[in-house]
């Protein structure tokens, strides 16, 4: 065979075998690249879903941890003994001192009215409701007071709180310069969360206190925002921000509110205080046109009706200008 035939199908075959070979290497470095991207993108799925169902179950915990929480305060709110209405309403009288106080304010209501020479049942009628309902009245005043103070002044005390954190301070020194600064009652409220954290408890067990003192929504957020920082961790500065910004507009609420009810809140004094006028104006002019209604049994009976019906009245006009947040 001629030589020159031989070598040109030597070099035909030495060329196929490169054209063959060649891109089989090529391709087996993209596929190995291809493989070790696909197998990165397996593994950060891998590693985000990982964290997703961490991020999951620890958001579970802390929901379930909140709600246990917050029914445990719920149920504190709703049974509240006489004593602890004393403790909330800032009076540092005790159970007995201001039962003792409710049965001698009741006897001297009988007094008087025995000797107005009233009927005897009315006497202690009278006497029932004025040791009894009166005391409590003036008790839930006060505690009502003591509330509204305190939220009149626990927007800036968080605040101050954010306003330590953003600067360097712990948790414990933001809130000792709320207890040193604040105004009442703010001030003697987280002292005494820091005298509890003292004598060894926990910043989620002490900040609790606030609520046994002040039963509210708001010092519940307050708490709720506390014990998930400690649990979770996190941006505390931001969280007390926007626990800041929702305690301000909770207030401005509450005054709009107050604002539309204010004619409710006449009327009802108007309409309250107008036949008592009456009576006393007709008294001076006449004095014994009205004599019946307290010299004669029907004429006490109708007395008594017109209070209770008077009563009756004011509760229900009070109770529709109430509103939850």
């Amino acid at each position: 065979m001629n030589p020159w035939l031989l070598a040109l199908l030597a070099a035909v075959c030495v060329g196929a075998a490169g054209f063959a070979l060649v891109p089989s290497l090529l391709g087996s470095g993209r596929a190995d690249k291809r493989i070790k991207a696909l197998r990165g993108d397996v593994q950060a799925n891998r590693r985000e879903a990982d964290t997703s169902r961490n991020r999951d179950t620890r958001r579970k915990e802390i929901q379930q941890t909140l709600r246990a929480q917050t029914a445990v305060l719920e149920k504190r709110k709703r049974r509240v003994p006489l004593q602890d209405k004393l403790y909330q309403a800032g009076m540092k009288l005790k159970r007995g001192a201001f039962i003792r106080n409710s049965v001698i304010f009741g006897a001297l209501v009988f007094v008087i009215c025995f000797v107005l020479q009233l009927e005897l049942v009315y006497c202690l009628v009278f006497a029932v409701a004025g040791g009894y309902l009166l005391p409590r009245m003036y008790l839930g005043h006060r505690r009502k007071k003591y509330q509204n103070a305190f939220l009149d002044e626990l927007p800036n005390a968080v605040e101050a709180i954010v306003r330590g954190v953003k600067s360097g301070l712990p948790l414990n020194d933001s809130m000792r310069l709320v207890a040193k600064e604040a105004k009442e009652p703010i001030k003697s409220d987280f002292q005494r969360v820091l005298d509890q954290q003292a004598v060894g408890k926990t910043i989620q067990e002490a900040v609790v206190t606030l609520y046994d003192r002040v039963p509210l929504a708001e010092v519940n957020f307050f708490i709720v925002v506390i014990t998930v920082q400690a649990q979770a961790g996190g941006n505390l500065s931001e969280a007390l921000g926007n626990l800041a910004r929702v305690l301000r507009n909770r207030k401005k609420m509450k005054q709009k509110v107050k604002a539309m009810s204010s004619e409710a809140k006449a009327s009802a004094g108007i309409i309250g205080s107008l036949p008592i006028i009456v009576a006393i104006l007709v008294s001076l002019t006449t004095p014994t046109y009205l004599l019946p209604m307290i010299q004669t049994p029907i004429g006490n009976l109708m007395l008594g009706v017109a209070a209770i019906l008077m009563f009756l009245g004011g509760f229900i006009m009070n109770r529709m200008i109430q509103f939850d947040f």
